[in-house]
């Protein structure tokens, strides 16, 4: 063979580079749950003007963080990223529907308590999340701590459980998971900017080893 033909035949290999996108993921659950939990503090009413901020923030710019995160073989990021980004994705659709904007509900074919049993679907699969949290560093760590606070919560306030303490544990959980996340897409966002850890986001606890057993 040749040196023009093996030159014919060589692999051309284009590698793609592509920024951490875990920044923007976090920054949209961020701001999603800071607005959904004025509503639970008393600051402000309704969940009409929630619809957009559950849409875009909370569900598009999460999943499109995950396609990011899939492309660059960031397990973590994209499984959860994702997950979440499709939970926001349907409570903008139940709110929407609640309030008729897809058309007149029947009361007799609607149970708006489904949501509950969707919360405790999510959280059962969030208590394995947070295992892995806990190996990627502290900040994440705490926040799904408080996510699955939030989730039982809101699950058993739905479904009429203790009203008065339940709603406020979905309150409080879900402002603290919005401060945290603001600190932690900051973080993210700085660290990466920098190429250097600016803004510490804690070491994983080790409870677990990465990798084979021993």
């Amino acid at each position: 063979m040749t040196a023009q033909t093996q030159a014919a035949l060589a692999v051309t290999e284009t590698k793609i580079i592509m920024s951490d996108p875990t920044a923007l993921g976090v920054f949209g659950l961020s701001m999603v749950t800071f607005v959904a939990a004025s509503q639970k503090m008393g600051w402000t009413t309704g969940s009409t003007f929630l619809v957009p901020w559950a849409l875009l923030l909370g569900s598009v710019a999460q999943i499109w963080a995950s396609t990011i995160d899939f492309k660059k073989n960031n397990y973590f990021g994209s499984i959860v990223l994702g997950a979440y980004g499709l939970f926001w994705a349907a409570v903008a659709m139940h709110w929407a529907i609640s309030q008729g904007w897809l058309g007149a509900v029947d009361p007799a074919k609607a149970d708006a308590r489904q949501l509950a049993y969707a919360c405790l679907g999510y959280f059962f699969f969030s208590l394995f999340i947070m295992v892995a949290a806990f190996e990627v560093n502290k900040m994440f760590a705490i926040m799904l701590v408080l996510i699955n606070i939030l989730l039982p919560s809101l699950a058993l306030s739905i479904l009429g459980v203790n009203p008065p303490l339940f709603s406020a544990l979905a309150a409080w959980s879900e402002l603290l998971i919005s401060l945290l996340g603001f600190y932690t897409a900051g973080a993210l966002f700085l660290n990466s900017y920098f190429g250097r850890t600016l803004i510490p986001l804690g070491k994983p606890f080790g409870f677990i080893r990465k990798g084979p057993a021993l």
